[in-house]
């Protein structure tokens, strides 16, 4: 990879000239100029981004907080930010807290010392206060707050949804697992079930989990059938409990979906490759992640922004862990 003591080299100028001309600053002949951004391109030389905004106290970083990697709900939040942030000239540097706050804060620190610009943030904890302090724009993804910009799914409405379809499918035992109760976006999924369940007159069962992570899926899942062992219908606080779910059925001999119907939340690419392929929510990841780095964006560049609190749809996905309902209409 080419350094820009490369470029100086072949431009036959110092390091402190092509320097000048990589940042715009002082006076440079313009033969001088001319030389120095053909031996960029020719080299293919990229500066380096960190170094430059330590030098120009400025950057085009921007710092992205997710709170579990692994969860592959993440990564499609994330691509949608990167590719509206490339389509702009920014760059970003991603941390995983994995749902830790001492993790998480440390991040922020980091993108401090690296002059990010701005941060987009899925952080899993209700108190931010270690936000309040920033001298940057924050947009939270896949969260609320009343303190910060936000891009989030309509959770209540795809909760009413999940009981709507799993009732009208046959299901008379559901269980709602209720999600982490930090987390505003998994409460608003467990009141919308609930509110709708009521609204139906379903007998249903409520099972507390405190976290989305694959580490406690498998945990969640097994709690479940031990509780509440003539469940008919589940419906899960993510899409990674939900397969935990169906793979313990399988494992106790359950039929899917005849014995037991199964609605997961937020459509990761996985759903469609469980046996069988997984109902779920579909929260429109990718679009929310590009809708987060356009406001930040406009709050960064002091673009008059329309809409902070941004709400986006969604909407049942019909697959093979529920019944037809034409079946039990």
């Amino acid at each position: 990879m080419a350094t820009i003591k490369n470029v100086a080299k072949k431009a036959g100028v110092s390091v402190a000239t092509v320097s000048r001309v990589l940042n715009n600053k002082g006076y440079v002949h313009e033969d001088t100029r001319k030389l120095i951004n053909e031996a960029i391109e020719e080299l293919n030389y990229k500066p380096n981004e960190v170094a430059r905004s330590l030098y120009k106290k400025k950057s085009r970083l921007i710092g992205l907080i997710l709170p579990d990697i692994r969860n592959p709900f993440f990564p499609e939040l994330s691509r949608g930010v990167e590719d509206e942030m490339q389509k702009h000239g920014f760059r970003l540097i991603i941390g995983n807290a994995d749902e830790k706050l001492e993790k998480e804060s440390d991040y922020i620190h980091t993108f401090k010392q690296n002059n990010v610009i701005g941060i987009i943030s899925a952080t899993n904890h209700r108190d931010l206060s270690h936000y309040d302090d920033l001298s940057l724009p924050v947009v939270l993804l896949d969260r609320t707050s009343d303190k910060h910009p936000s891009v989030s799914a309509n959770g209540f409405d795809g909760g009413r949804q999940a009981a709507r379809e799993i009732v009208r499918r046959g299901s008379k035992r559901v269980t709602l697992l209720k999600g982490p109760a930090e987390l505003q976006a998994a409460q608003n999924r467990f009141k919308g079930a609930v509110e709708e369940m009521c609204t139906l007159n379903v007998n249903f069962n409520v099972m507390v989990t405190t976290s989305f992570a694959f580490d406690d899926a498998e945990k969640w899942a097994k709690k479940l059938f031990e509780e509440y062992p003539d469940t008919d219908g589940v419906i899960a606080s993510n899409d990674v409990v939900a397969a935990a779910i169906l793979h313990e059925a399988h494992r106790l001999g359950k039929s899917i979906p005849n014995d037991l119907q199964i609605i997961g939340f937020d459509d990761i690419p996985l759903s469609k490759l469980l046996f069988p392929p997984l109902s779920t929510i579909r929260q429109p990841a990718y679009e929310m992640g590009r809708e987060a780095a356009d406001l930040l964006i406009k709050l960064i560049t002091n673009e008059k922004v329309q809409e902070k609190y941004i709400q986006m749809p969604v909407e049942f996905m019909e697959r093979q862990t529920t019944r037809k309902a034409e079946e039990n209409g």
